[in-house]
């Protein structure tokens, strides 16, 4: 897929898409789900088309959860790195779905592994972005104690990204959880501020105060919806916009 010229009634020209790797695994217990696969990468293509600069981060736990570790006896440590190879396999993945799809992509890895992917060189990783590539972000931020939400913060800042979509299973931020208590009340829209005073669960703290001290917004809405995607680049309103 050569490089689309962007339309004039996006809003966003460069987004940073957040998965989280329980996303992959569709009804499944745990692995990759290949429909799944297909489902995000379709999605994906869309936007690109639209001429929409996109990275991805995506997160491991559909393959392995730091704590799973504490079970096992395993080191906190070398739990994170662990975790860390898990997403570089879910982007491995997920890169071959687009590329079935036709779309230019690049895998770049915080930890070096130069037979499978690219080191992060900020500028390079940009460069990919400009020429319509999709830039697939795995291994974290490369250290252990961040989660991929706090990779995807810091990456997205990096790149000078417009905003977070942060893909989830349910379509917003609520009062509190709406899978258990059905009283729970939406929010279509809501502050920093607010989230950190209401105790808000929408990405860890870590993540969120990056975008909070950047002023980078963050959309939370239900990806497995085929359509919101294209709808939130349109400007539409769906799921949480957090500012």
């Amino acid at each position: 897929m050569s490089k689309s010229k962007f339309k004039a009634d996006n809003k966003f020209k460069r987004v940073l898409l957040k998965l989280s790797g329980e996303s992959l695994m569709g009804k499944q217990d745990f692995g990759i789900e290949t429909d799944m696969l297909v489902h995000y990468a379709k999605q994906i293509k869309s936007i690109v088309a639209e001429g929409v600069e996109t990275a991805i981060v995506i997160g491991g736990g559909n393959i392995y959860r730091g704590l799973n570790a504490v079970a096992s006896g395993i080191e906190r440590v070398t739990g994170d790195y662990m975790g860390m190879l898990a997403t570089c396999i879910n982007g491995m993945a997920l890169q071959a779905a687009l590329e079935k799809e036709g779309v230019y992509t690049r895998l770049v890895s915080a930890l070096e592994m130069d037979k499978i992917a690219e080191p992060y060189i900020r500028r390079r990783a940009t460069r990919h972005l400009e020429k319509g590539r999709v830039v697939i972000f795995c291994a974290g931020t490369g250290s252990p104690y961040f989660t991929t939400d706090s990779a995807a913060a810091l990456r997205a800042n990096e790149i000078d990204a417009d905003v977070i979509l942060k893909g989830t299973r349910v379509d917003g931020v609520y009062s509190a959880d709406p899978e258990k208590d059905p009283n729970a009340v939406k929010f279509d829209e809501i502050s920093f501020a607010k989230v950190i005073s209401k105790g808000l669960s929408v990405m860890d703290m870590t993540a969120f105060t990056l975008c909070q001290e950047n002023n980078l917004p963050i959309i939370i809405f239900d990806i497995n919806n085929p359509e919101n995607l294209m709808k939130i680049i349109k400007g539409k309103k769906v799921g949480t916009f957090v500012n």
